[in-house]
């Protein structure tokens, strides 16, 4: 049978006093939507370990760089948006190194070696010389 891992779950009155706060401050925080603790059977308002940290970053914001709440809140949303655009990177440097290890084992071509695709200039050429009829029955059409 496997063995399922449980969180950690402390109750406000545990962690109000570890952290020297007012059980109604936490209250407010949820209000505020700074903290979500999740909630017993009973209705019980249960803090996780996450939880705990966020608290921790509240506190330090409050207490020790005298920010507001609405700071906190615009300080808590720009370190989640930080945090998603850190995985998109990771995620894009990731398929990049991938890219880059599929095009070392096969023999590039001359078009390959660029990141990007080039256009080559003989198409470019033969791009032009189909709409240059075009341009010609245009002006002839004006005229």
């Amino acid at each position: 049978m496997a063995k399922t891992k449980s969180k950690a779950a402390y109750m406000i009155s545990a962690v109000a006093e570890q952290y020297e706060i007012h059980p109604q401050t936490l209250r407010l925080y949820e209000r505020e939507g700074l903290l979500t603790p999740s909630r017993s059977d009973g209705n019980t308002r249960l803090y996780t370990d996450e939880d705990l940290e966020r608290l921790e970053v509240i506190l330090k914001l409050t207490r020790d760089l005298g920010v507001n709440l609405a700071g906190v809140e615009i300080i808590l949303n720009m370190r989640e948006k930080m945090e998603a655009m850190q995985q998109q990177i990771e995620g894009f440097i990731s398929n990049l190194n991938h890219e880059l290890s599929m095009r070392a084992t096969t023999t590039p071509k001359e078009e390959d070696l660029s990141l990007m695709p080039v256009i080559q200039l003989g198409s470019l050429a033969r791009a032009a010389e189909s709409k240059k009829p075009l341009e010609s029955k245009r002006k002839s059409f004006r005229s």
